[in-house]
């Protein structure tokens, strides 16, 4: 595999940003002009980094160059901040991460690299805050992905009365910050529902018949999303919501789980 990082100034973050993508790379066996002249479009794989995270982070610590060799497989590693993959209107000139992977980087990778749009062969996964922006996507936009992967992240459960203050009361001071943020951010905690209400969203789409595939796993020591994972998959259990889980024993909020899960979650995409 060819690992490439392009460097350009994006219209939608209103700054320079970099990417990485991993590129297949020529057998030996196969003549040089056949295999660049072969118009050939592989299937592409759009990995999300987790908070303080970057382009980098999957690269560095998971071996996912040798699973997308193994996969014959595209993968394209945004960056985007801590911004939760979402608009930030505010921030310094405005900073648009959904519009910037949505209507710039699809469309840049799709037409300048040997890469598939057909919605079959575009899949998303992402870690933690990643997990939360590669769900966001996937159930935004259905119609440009075949299946999602989410990581240690479960939707919020807005239908509890005292949701927030449960959020305060499980995470530290600077994820409380970061909360009152997001539901500034959002126009307030009400518009912060309308907009982030991905627990309802699956509910109903799976209702419609419209729900993606999605796979969600989680370690069970994790200590941001343990407890609201095992809720989140009986829920769907019990309402026969066709969601793949997968937990792993001993595992908490960390890259040793991630490098397993994202095994789980290409076999399941079933490339």
């Amino acid at each position: 595999m060819g690992i490439v990082t392009y460097n350009f100034q994006s219209h939608y973050l209103r700054s320079n940003t970099t990417i990485a993508m991993i590129l297949p790379e020529k057998p030996r066996y196969v003549k040089t002009r056949d295999f660049f002249e072969s118009g050939k479009k592989y299937k592409v794989l759009w990995m999300l980094h987790g908070t303080y995270g970057d382009w980098s982070d999957w690269i560095r610590k998971t071996r996912i160059e040798l699973y997308a060799a193994e996969h014959d497989l595209i993968c394209v590693f945004p960056s985007a901040l801590n911004s939760d993959y979402v608009s930030w209107p505010s921030f310094a000139l405005g900073y648009d991460a959904e519009n910037h992977l949505i209507n710039e980087l699809m469309p840049l990778v799709h037409n300048w690299f040997p890469a598939s749009s057909r919605k079959e062969d575009n899949y998303i996964a992402g870690l933690s805050m990643g997990g939360r922006g590669a769900l966001s996507y996937i159930l935004k936009y259905p119609d440009l992905f075949n299946a999602g992967a989410i990581l240690s992240f479960v939707p919020e459960d807005f239908r509890s009365p005292d949701w927030a203050e449960k959020y305060r009361k499980r995470r530290d001071r600077i994820s409380e910050i970061r909360q009152q943020n997001r539901i500034c951010n959002a126009g307030g905690e009400e518009e912060y529902k309308k907009k982030t209400d991905y627990y309802s969203m699956i509910l109903s789409m799976s209702a419609e018949g419209t729900l993606p595939r999605l796979f969600f796993a989680c370690g069970d020591d994790d200590p941001l999303y343990a407890e609201e994972f095992r809720s989140f998959k009986a829920e769907c259990e019990e309402k026969s919501i066709p969601i793949e889980f997968w937990r792993e024993s001993g595992m908490k909020h960390e890259w040793r789980f991630w490098e397993d899960a994202i095994i789980k979650a290409l076999e399941f995409f079933n490339l």
